[in-house]
């Protein structure tokens, strides 16, 4: 049965990381210290300034034959991540007017890599047949041994895999700084693209628009605290109590976030797909800066 509420577990694969690796929370510390420098020195603007291209390869583990999702569907979920990361999806227009001048264009793209690490032709798809019916958090899908595929060279690729995740979840990312062996997104089988086997509500390809911007250091906008005392690290996204689910109806105000409440239409919130579709510009000045900074490999000078 297809998730009907949206679930990520990037924070919960965040703490685990600071626990297991102590490199991790080393590395985090930086680049919230290298975002800040980036932010007032203007770097950030000027990774902005041009169109960064990032090469893409998807490790499909299935068992069954649909799970082994077709390669119209992964073009179709390209597609919306090349929409959504340049602010050119349809439903932009829906963004409610107080915030339609926070709309921004990430100048991110999305292709599937062309060579693979060896230098081979490749279509940029990995196809992984196992016997395991399915993945939870953790890395046992990014490990050949634990039935999964190994991870290509996460400073030339962005890894998703996708495959069938249990307990309702449909995805997660490992943000910058975690082991490079791990580093990359995770997705629902039924969660990825807009056709084949992508259900309801979570057919519109967002899952993925939403983990990568977790891969891009973005935090949800309630900063995963349930008491009005977290925050995402990001000016212009409001304050808000938790995450908003469904399709809300504008404004929904909590945190005395008032008259136009919290942006659940944001990528980082919880709503279906069919409610969310805008980056703000201090996101992207935070995606930009994590492209100056962790992520430079993809954005080099």
């Amino acid at each position: 049965m297809p998730p009907r509420r949206r679930q990520c577990a990037a924070m919960q694969e965040y703490e685990r990381l600071l626990e297991e690796q102590p490199s991790f929370r080393r590395n985090q510390q930086r680049a919230e210290q290298f975002t800040a420098r980036a932010v007032m020195s203007g770097q950030a603007e000027r990774v902005a300034r041009r169109l960064v291209t990032i090469p893409v390869v998807f490790h499909v583990v299935h068992r069954t034959g649909p799970e082994d999702v077709s390669a119209e569907q992964l073009r179709s979920q390209l597609d919306v991540l090349n929409r959504d990361f340049r602010a050119t999806n349809p439903d932009i227009a829906q963004v409610p007017a107080p915030w339609q001048g926070l709309v921004a264009d990430a100048k991110i793209e999305f292709r599937l890599a062309r060579r693979d690490p060896a230098g081979k032709k490749t279509d940029g798809v990995v196809r992984v047949q196992t016997e395991r019916r399915s993945f939870g958090p953790g890395d046992d899908v990014k490990r050949a041994s634990r039935g999964g595929s190994a991870a290509w060279p996460a400073d030339a690729y962005l890894n998703i895999w996708v495959c069938t995740l249990g307990n309702g979840l449909l995805g997660y990312a490992q943000f910058p700084g975690g082991p490079k062996a791990t580093d990359g997104v995770v997705v629902l089988n039924t969660a990825v693209g807009t056709e084949g086997t992508a259900a309801a509500p979570f057919d519109g390809g967002r899952t993925l628009t939403h983990e990568i911007g977790h891969w891009l250091n973005l935090r949800h906008i309630w900063g995963d605290t349930l008491d009005c005392s977290g925050g995402d690290r990001v000016p212009d996204t409001p304050n808000c109590e938790g995450p908003n689910t469904g399709k809300p109806t504008f404004p929904v105000i909590t945190c005395s976030n008032g008259p136009h409440g919290g942006m659940f239409m944001n990528y980082m919130d919880y709503v279906d797909d069919a409610a969310m579709f805008m980056f703000t510009a201090g996101q992207v000045t935070r995606m930009n800066a994590c492209l100056a900074g962790p992520r430079a490999s993809f954005a080099p000078a």
